[in-house]
């Protein structure tokens, strides 16, 4: 018969044991796949020459018709983003899909008539400022955007890339191409030195600050004193946008500042990443970063949650991809998730007239009954469905068309596939 004590004491042992056997066995497992490397996405293949046979000349007509705005000569502050952009990388696109220097004529163009308008501000930096465009806290003040210069900007970045290493290019505008870098540069140490950059706990975010230009001195407004502590962090989808550009800029200069800070929002982005059902990644479309996007009573200046307009999500993942693309922060696990994500929580599963629900599974919202997802097009090139579901319901004549339909026939890197 065994008495209590010796019991305790049996028990105690075969705890240990197990403990013992546990830690044996995940040392083992460690030692097994020590220096195992993640198998890396495999790019599915070729668009389908039978579905995509039209695409060049629809988008071309799209293109020519787009470019008559002449938003060149117009736009200000955050519209040279929404508006501007796609028309310049659908230029970029045509020279990059023909080789034609037709063009880089019109690219040249439309980018030597934006920045000639621009004016010179109170810090001595060249701007396009504008009331209203989301360059600053408040709608009334008269301000840059800092969005809509990244996103002007990434092409000019990436065709004087393309004019550098191009001999009957660089001899035509190869003074253009360096300017559009030097511009690009100025840009990046303008938003700065005007402290629109905070580092925090992930990494780092860009911020609206809390001034503008008084239009009746000249000078900036009473917010400018403010402008290390106040102002608004971006959403994701604009932190997202602006590192598209700042890696772009590391991939032409070679320079580590850009690459260091986009990586510090992709750290960031991905640290706000969460599962919904332990299988599908969610995320906010807006969280706070710091002390400055919390009002004088503690309630954060913005709402926080999924937003009802899946487009946004769409510029996230693309943001996501060119990371891991690159190299940086995102792994090939996360964006498995993201094509399961898409797929699985998301997706119909019709291709032809397929539709997208709400990343986080809601119901549309009324305002936007049609635009509650959308397909993710990063991820095309990775997953063989998605890439059928693209083919099947691209329009290469809209305007989304403009910048995704050469992206799609050539390929991220610029080469035709």
């Amino acid at each position: 018969m065994v008495n209590a004590e010796t019991q305790h004491e049996t028990e105690g042992f075969m705890r240990r044991r197990g403990i013992v056997l546990w830690i044996a066995m995940e040392l083992a497992r460690l030692a097994a796949t020590a220096g195992a490397v993640e198998p890396p996405l495999q790019r599915v293949g070729a668009p389908d020459p039978e579905l995509t046979r039209d695409w060049p000349e629809r988008w071309e007509r799209r293109v020519l018709q787009s470019a008559r705005t002449r938003y060149c000569d117009t736009e200000m502050g955050e519209e040279l983003g929404w508006l501007m952009s796609p028309i310049l990388e659908g230029f970029l696109g045509g020279w990059r899909l023909t080789a034609d220097p037709k063009w880089v004529e019109r690219f040249v163009d439309w980018a030597d008539a934006w920045i000639q308008r621009g004016v010179r501000e109170p810090d001595g930096f060249l701007g396009w400022p504008k009331a209203g465009s989301g360059g600053a806290t408040s709608q009334e003040l008269v301000a840059d955007s800092l969005l809509g210069e990244a996103m002007a900007l990434r092409p000019l970045v990436l065709m004087a890339d393309e004019i550098r290493k191009t001999p009957k290019l660089k001899q035509r505008w190869g003074q253009q191409a360096e300017r559009y870098l030097k511009l690009a540069e100025a840009t990046f140490e303008k938003w700065d030195s005007r402290s629109a950059w905070r580092e925090v706990k992930d990494g780092g975010v860009w911020v609206a600050v809390p001034f503008g230009i008084d239009p009746e001195t000249g000078g900036w407004t009473e917010g400018y004193a403010r402008r290390k502590t106040d102002g608004f962090t971006h959403p994701a989808n604009k932190q997202n946008l602006i590192a598209k550009w700042l890696i772009a800029l590391s991939d032409v200069t070679g320079k580590p500042v850009y690459r260091e800070r986009a990586e510090q929002w992709w750290r960031v982005m991905k640290a706000r990443l969460r599962l919904r059902d332990e299988r599908f990644l969610v995320w906010n479309y807006w969280d706070p970063a710091g002390p400055w996007d919390y009002k004088p009573n503690g309630a954060p200046k913005h709402w926080m949650g999924v937003h009802p307009k899946g487009g946004y999500y769409g510029i996230d993942v693309e943001g996501m991809v060119i990371a891991y693309e690159h190299g940086l922060v995102f792994q090939a696990e996360d964006i498995r998730r993201l094509i399961v994500t898409q797929r699985e929580a998301m997706w119909n599963g019709q291709v032809e007239g397929a539709k997208f629900a709400r990343i986080d599974g809601g119901p549309p919202d009324a305002r936007w009954p049609d635009q509650a997802g959308v397909l993710w097009t990063a991820l095309v090139p990775y997953d063989s469905t998605l890439r059928r579901v693209f083919e099947a319901n691209h329009k290469p004549d809209s305007w989304g068309g403009l910048s995704s339909t050469p992206a799609y026939l050539i390929g991220r890197d610029g080469k035709k596939r």
